[in-house]
């Protein structure tokens, strides 16, 4: 078994629209998606915002790897 991380930049407008494209690309199995969250201070307090998602992937394992 293997696994490859995906590094998604992403922002609030574009993240449900790219993430799915993203996804529907992929060929091995998704395991997670874990987002990025830094948390930012504004004039009415602090929020967080996701500057971008980590996907990880399963992928087979093919006879060249292995060897």
């Amino acid at each position: 078994m293997e696994y490859k991380v995906h590094h998604l930049e992403v922002d609030r407008g574009n993240m449900q629209a790219k993430l799915e494209l993203f996804l529907n690309n992929l060929k091995g199995e998704v395991v997670s998606v874990l987002p990025n969250i830094k948390p930012t201070f504004q004039l009415m307090g602090a929020t967080a915002k996701i500057d971008f998602l980590l996907v990880v992937e399963k992928v087979r394992l093919t006879e060249q790897s292995v060897k």
